[in-house]
């Protein structure tokens, strides 16, 4: 957007430091990022950390970079095959269905498709050729068809989270063993259990263990030696420090540049999570708020930082994408009526004005400022798009009054270069959809009225009747109604002699129960793979 390109910084979990990024490959980039266990519906946990590389990839395209993207499935796993026994189903449809609904999910949250998306259960060769070469060189070993990796023989274990090796309880996953020649030593390879999928190895039928299958499947698509390492906090250790114990087995060369890692979200500043019982799903949210309400609130905090969950946070996330798409709409709408019957030779004559000049080197300045920092995203939700916003609007209400017509031209045309820069960035941000401005303010008034309990049609009686009341100068009742509404997230406007609606956040208190029901969920899969 602006012509000086400022340098890229990035926060990297290994040196806990931000550094310029330098991919390895000039103009293209490689990124791996931990997908789910697929066994249930995803978890606000899963969209925080899918939004939040969304992000890093669609401003690494923005910036000119091919990127490679890979995140991966875990569709062979304990938790997958505990849930398919409890439900009398096979592990691999029951894991393959939620696969398809996280990708569900995903469309709706605006996340694009990554380059690849790899699942366990396509890549055991992968999976199998690794453990052997660990092994032969010397840094695996094999007890009755299980399969361990002695993580004494890795001096630099530990190098990601600073745990020292006691500290690892046998891989988090595993029971403790003693058959392992150290208490730490984590499993590469499962011997196969009665009524378990397994598949043929040189240790005899079995699966892998959870670590093994990134390691491979990275190094299958994105070779040893790769850009970018992302996923949720909580995988820092074990999973990640084992991962690049194992690939270090294979390959002491294999290097990753930067690792980067999400917060968590929490509710009442708790971590959400299955045991205390106050974790959401997705649907659970997008049932009654719009997907890009949800991808607002998530982008809300900077993506190392926690998220804290509320009722009021996602009301406000909503009222925040309605005004946005509200005045996009306006803009376009007076843009379109003055610019009929505008020959393309007089519009192309036409300038913008200072003030959409300044709005809109504001926006690019903030933009490539706060986000080669690290991908500040709260910082751009609050501070010149908002200006712009504004701008339209009080432009729009200019346009009202009598101008000369090159003056009102010019105006327009600057609404329109306004209207152009916003539209960029928050694309970038995945704040935009396929749909049109209007098709999105109608589906966040239907979630309104979700929300609310109501259908569009009691509104309308609702606002006849106000309109009755006034006539007949029965305030009292006027104002019940319109306070009413707006207790339940239903905000009237009187516009010249016509009343509308659009939603609103409500002015009763909001409390999370009413959202805090997971009757009939089975709880959330785990955090990540």
């Amino acid at each position: 957007m602006a012509e000086e390109q400022l340098e890229f910084r990035i926060y990297n979990s290994m040196t806990q430091q931000k550094e310029i990024f330098k991919p390895k490959n000039p103009g293209k980039v490689s990124m791996y990022v931990c997908g789910v266990t697929a066994y249930d519906f995803s978890h606000l946990g899963h969209a925080r950390a899918a939004v939040s590389f969304d992000i890093l990839y669609r401003y690494l395209v923005h910036l000119g970079y091919e990127v490679t993207y890979v995140r991966n499935f875990t569709d062979v796993d304990d938790k997958i095959i505990k849930r398919a026994n409890e439900i009398g189903d096979n592990p691999l449809d029951l894991s393959n269905r939620f696969c398809h609904e996280y990708n569900v999910d995903m469309t709706d949250l605006q996340c694009e498709k990554p380059s690849q998306e790899p699942r366990v259960s396509d890549h055991m060769d992968e999976i199998k050729k690794m453990i052997s070469q660990i092994i032969s060189n010397g840094y695996g070993y094999e007890v009755d068809g299980d399969v361990f990796y002695a993580v004494e023989k890795f001096p630099s274990y530990g190098m990601l989270s600073g745990q020292k090796l006691e500290h690892n309880r046998a891989g988090e996953r595993v029971a403790v063993d003693s058959r392992k020649r150290h208490p730490a030593d984590f499993a590469l390879w499962k011997a196969a259990k009665p009524g378990e999928p397994s598949w043929d190895s040189p240790w005899g039928p079995g699966r892998p263990g959870w670590h093994i299958e990134c390691s491979a499947m990275s190094a299958c698509y994105l070779t040893q030696k790769f850009d970018i390492h992302g996923g949720g906090i909580d995988l820092i250790f074990p999973h990640h420090e084992n991962e690049i114990a194992q690939s270090w087995a294979v390959d002491h060369e294999s290097s990753i540049s930067y690792w980067m890692h999400n917060g968590h979200v929490t509710n009442n500043n708790e971590k959400m999570s299955k045991s205390l019982g106050n974790f959401f799903t997705i649907r659970q949210i997008t049932e009654r708020y719009h997907p890009l309400a949800l991808r607002h609130f998530l982008i809300s905090a900077h993506y190392r930082s926690p998220l804290n969950y509320s009722v009021a946070q996602l009301e406000s996330a909503s009222d925040a994408i309605y005004y946005i798409f509200q005045t996009l709409q306006d803009c376009k709408d007076a843009v379109s009526s003055f610019q009929q019957g505008e020959t393309e030779k007089n519009q192309s004559a036409l300038q913008v004005n200072e003030a959409a000049k300044e709005c809109i080197k504001k926006m690019q300045v903030e933009f490539q400022t706060k986000m080669s920092d690290d991908l500040q995203t709260p910082v751009l939700l609050t501070g010149a798009i908002q200006e712009a916003l504004k701008f339209v609007n009080s432009s729009l209400k200019m346009l009202k009054k009598k101008l000369q017509k090159k003056v009102q031209l010019q105006l327009v045309h600057s609404l329109a270069e306004v209207e152009k820069e916003a539209a960029k960035i928050l694309n970038v941000l995945g704040l935009l959809s396929s749909k049109s401005y209007a098709e999105v303010l109608q589906e966040l008034k239907d979630k309104a009225l979700k929300r609310a309990d109501m259908a569009e049609d009691e509104v309308l009686h609702l606002i006849e009747e106000r309109k009755q009341a006034r006539i007949n100068k029965d305030f009292p009742k006027s104002d019940r109604i319109r306070t009413d509404l707006t207790a339940k997230g239903i905000a009237l406007m009187d516009v010249g002699n016509e009343t509308i609606w659009r939603p609103c956040i409500p002015s009763e208190p909001l409390v999370a129960e009413e959202q805090n029901s997971t009757e009939g969920n089975n709880g959330p899969p785990t955090s990540s793979t």
